[in-house]
């Protein structure tokens, strides 16, 4: 576990692919126990350390998490994420080009609790929840394209769905169609910056997730920063 920002009422760390933030059905160890233990013993915290999950990420996604030291933060934050007032951005890795450089992507999605998966629609149906998000081409390789994306809506499997449904899986997804898994165990999605304003101090809080240590993100992170200029061998 990484800390990436922490005070008195919030702390924001860096998931690593494979651990899950809050408990589920695997009695794993989570996140949230991690965080957990490390409260209590930087600050030497007698009995239980309260800790609120104001957002989760998918098992195999890493990157930025926040989470809330106290009750007063946890209520706010929880009305923010609802509003959309906390601005969450994402890397993620496609194999295939996108049909444009930069858009706007809307869809019904439908949820499968059964297999765990959303099914992208073109058009509202039954059940469905519509799901919007922005998304831009930043790096390019021979094989690989680096995609930003923003979401405008927060639903089950969003942005795995939503890029499933435009052609451009995520690269190791292979719930929405990734020809092969990652050697890890990891899709290539990262929530790579979160932004808001402090519900408690009301400060500007701007955090960013480090890259993973895979040699594909560098090389397409280093072609994104050149402005999306072609790079060879990825």
């Amino acid at each position: 576990m990484q800390v990436l920002y922490e005070d008195n009422h919030i702390i924001i760390v860096n998931k690593a692919p494979g651990e899950i933030v809050q408990g589920d059905k695997t009695c794993d160890r989570t996140l949230a126990d991690d965080v957990k233990a490390y409260i209590k013993e930087r600050y030497a915290k007698p009995g239980n350390v309260f800790l609120g999950v104001a957002h989760r990420l998918d098992r195999p996604v890493a990157g930025v998490v926040v989470l809330a030291r106290t009750s007063k933060a946890l209520a706010r934050l929880n009305e923010m994420f609802r509003k959309g007032e906390v601005h969450k951005t994402y890397w993620a890795i496609v194999r295939s080009e996108p049909p444009a450089p930069e858009a706007t992507l809307e869809h019904w999605l439908v949820r499968n609790e059964r297999q765990n998966k959303s099914y992208a629609y073109p058009r509202e149906v039954p059940e469905s929840k519509r799901a919007v998000l922005r998304y831009r081409v930043i790096g390019r390789g021979d094989n690989y394209r680096l995609l930003e994306v923003t979401l405008l809506t927060g639903r089950h499997h969003q942005i795995r769905s939503q890029l499933a449904a435009m052609g451009c899986p995520i690269k190791g997804d292979l719930k929405y169609g990734a020809p092969r898994s990652n050697p890890d165990g990891s899709i290539s999605l990262l929530a790579r910056r979160v932004e808001f304003v402090h519900p408690v101090s009301r400060e500007r809080v701007a955090v960013e997730a480090p890259l993973p240590a895979d040699r594909l993100w560098r090389e397409l992170a280093s072609a994104a920063g050149e402005g999306g200029h072609s790079l060879r061998g990825c």
